[in-house]
């Protein structure tokens, strides 16, 4: 939940040693230069091999892993670690619940799109401050024809990739690249677990064999893949099958999301259709109790998640969660925003104008300053002890109702259907 970030521990590893070996060395002795490109003496292209000196060993050093300097700068959270970087709101497919898709062709919308050099502009300033790992994601990535030379522009400043994927776009020659360049992970959407109902969700004819196909390549050829799927109204009779669809065809991942949220560009029509795919606090209560790794999780988490306490918090701070303080996003068009989410006018910049210093000292702390003198805000969300059970929060407030401090009677009723679910449990 938005408004519980855990604490980062110090993980309970064994005391492996770590040896560092300075770049400029590792670059020496490779005759490659940190850029990459070939050093004079190195025939045909292909870097040659180490140098053996025993002057190196001067250069080498242990740490235990425990000891590794990333856990210092992972405990604060205000130190940039990530960011996501939509390169798309195009897509092939025309999901029902979709907060974001537009036609795949749209003229308008590829002109708006981040260029590469723009995109290699905001990784350079990312890593430099700090990050680690971009995600990747759309729309859906793969339409970008320069897909391939984005992922290495990232993959070549030391980041860590992640792409989010539908998957049907997957070929061989994806699958080549992905193997000689792995990625994090891929996360694959899963939308059905048969045709009738994947091509319900999509309404694109022809997109679950697509998917089948591109899934299946993936797999085969051993890269990493995680799962995911949205609980909504067109799939809700399938959600078992789709359980088992992902979690026979992998062991690291699967999670699944009953929470639709409402179109980034208002589209009022499209609104209605996510409204329309929404379940009821009931039905959502019910398949997260049915489904025993999510519901565990909820039960060992329950003092996280309701907070008598809160009752008696008298911040009016809109924000609580980590937003804008780890990590950020950048929309296809070169909007800075403090999360996915988070659209209101006074809480974007155009990161093509201001550059990502800018946006990070200057809009990230004005908006986490923002305030709220709302009663309903500060009488029921702010002092509510089961907020970490709701998926209300500024950005999904304006979502659902155009301003960033306004309860949201959904969001309420899920929130206490699973504070009865667990109620019952104890």
């Amino acid at each position: 939940m938005c408004w519980q970030k855990a604490a980062l521990e110090k993980p309970c590893w064994s005391p492996v040693k770590v040896i560092f070996i300075p770049q400029v060395l590792i670059s020496k002795c490779m005759n490659v230069s940190i850029s990459g490109r070939k050093q004079p003496g190195a025939p045909g292209g292909v870097p040659l091999g180490p140098v053996h000196d025993d002057s190196m060993t001067r250069f080498l050093s242990e740490t235990p892993i425990s000891k590794f300097p990333l856990w210092d700068k992972m405990r604060d959270n205000k130190r940039l670690l990530s960011f996501d970087l939509e390169l798309t709101a195009r897509c092939n497919n025309n999901c029902r619940h979709c907060y974001i898709n537009l036609p795949a062709d749209d003229r308008k919308a590829m002109e708006k799109e981040l260029t590469l050099p723009e995109i290699n502009s905001i990784a350079d300033q990312s890593v430099s401050l700090g990050a680690i790992w971009c995600l990747v994601t759309g729309g859906e990535p793969l339409l970008r024809k320069d897909f391939f030379d984005i992922y290495l522009c990232l993959k070549k400043k030391g980041l860590l990739v992640s792409v989010f994927t539908n998957a049907t776009l997957i070929n061989e020659s994806h699958v080549e690249f992905f193997k000689r360049y792995p990625p994090r992970d891929i996360e694959v959407t899963v939308y059905g677990a048969t045709k009738r109902t994947y091509e319900g969700v999509t309404r694109k004819k022809g997109s679950f064999g697509a998917f089948t196909r591109g899934l299946d390549l993936l797999l085969r050829n051993g890269i990493k893949v995680r799962f995911k799927a949205m609980a909504l109204r067109s799939n809700l009779s399938e959600l078992p099958e789709i359980s088992r669809f992902c979690r026979e065809r992998t062991k690291d991942y699967f999670r699944f999301d009953p929470f639709l949220h409402l179109r980034l560009d208002g589209d009022k029509a499209r609104n209605e259709e996510i409204r329309s795919e929404r379940l009821t606090p009931g039905e959502i209560a019910a398949i997260e109790q049915a489904d025993p790794d999510r519901f565990q999780a909820l039960e060992k988490n329950c003092d996280k998640l309701i907070v008598p306490d809160f009752s008696r918090a008298d911040c009016n701070h809109l924000f609580h969660c980590g937003a804008g303080n780890s990590g950020f996003t950048v929309s296809h068009d070169g909007l800075f925003r403090l999360c996915s989410s988070l659209t209101h006018p006074a809480c974007v910049c155009d990161i093509r104008k201001g550059g990502l210093s800018w946006a990070r000292d200057d809009l990230v702390p004005r908006v986490r300053s923002m305030r709220s003198d709302r009663e309903s805000f500060l009488k029921r969300c702010r002092v509510c002890p089961i907020i970490n059970l709701c998926s209300w929060c500024p950005a999904h407030s304006y979502l659902e109702n155009g301003e960033l401090d306004k309860p949201v009677d959904y969001f309420c009723d899920v929130a206490h259907a699973r504070a009865r679910l667990l109620s019952a449990s104890i």
